[in-house]
């Protein structure tokens, strides 16, 4: 009972939609930082495959010098598919991703990449299934992160086509900016890379990483990280 004078007060209880609104208010920020990271099912399937493609590549007897030479590496573009449209009049492309290697078993994080190309490249014989390019210097690592990356048509970067198992490779690749690897389903697709086009696919990156992300800064500037991308970086640390 109230004494004279005083009026009986309700009890203050925070309502339901009051108390939701705190909750948004303390965790939203949280949630909106930790969203890029917990990516969609799409792009974290491209990582995944990228470390199985990876792993048939280097492990691969068709491939005998690739191990060593991505010892030495400055960087390495993995595309798990590419060529998947006809071959006559038909482009063809697919989606990799690009790693730096800044020193023994220290491989950054990926950043997405389109290869693209028309059907001039393209010689029947087989689909390629995976392409492996072992960057070997920081002019060649440049060239793919700048703009657009035209195979053939940049005169300052030499890139030799190792194919399949070819045995001395890496005396061959002597001089060489990129060396790149193709394992096909069927025969061989020797000039599959000329004329073809490689560019930062950076709306992937800003969905995988965060708004912003883009090529440059997740290669060379090691600004963005992603722990779904963890597998695929430590099997890189063994080579």
């Amino acid at each position: 009972m109230a004494r004279n004078g005083e009026q009986n007060m309700p009890t203050s209880r925070p309502t339901l939609s009051r108390r939701l609104l705190v909750a948004s208010a303390a965790f939203g920020p949280l949630i909106a930082a930790t969203t890029p990271a917990m990516a969609d099912a799409k792009r974290q399937a491209l990582v995944n495959d990228a470390l199985a493609a990876a792993q048939r590549v280097l492990e691969s007897n068709e491939f005998p010098d690739a191990p060593n030479q991505l010892k030495r590496a400055r960087a390495v573009l993995i595309l798990p598919s590419f060529a998947q449209a006809a071959f006559l009049i038909g482009g063809a492309g697919g989606r990799g991703v690009l790693m730096a290697r800044y020193g023994a078993g220290d491989w950054g994080y990926p950043a997405f990449m389109t290869m693209g190309s028309g059907s001039l490249g393209l010689q029947i014989g087989g689909r390629v299934q995976e392409i492996l390019l072992i960057v070997l210097t920081d002019k060649g690592l440049n060239a793919l992160l700048d703009s657009r990356f035209k195979f053939g048509a940049e005169g300052g970067v030499t890139v030799i086509n190792a194919g399949v198992g070819i045995a001395g490779a890496t005396t061959g690749a002597v001089g060489a900016d990129i060396v790149a690897y193709s394992k096909a389903s069927g025969l061989f697709i020797g000039g599959a890379l000329e004329g073809s086009y490689l560019e930062p696919d950076n709306d992937w990156n800003a969905l995988y990483y965060g708004q912003g992300a883009r090529g440059r800064d997740i290669v060379m500037d090691r600004r963005y990280t992603n722990p779904g991308a963890n597998g695929l970086r430590q099997y890189l640390a063994r080579y």
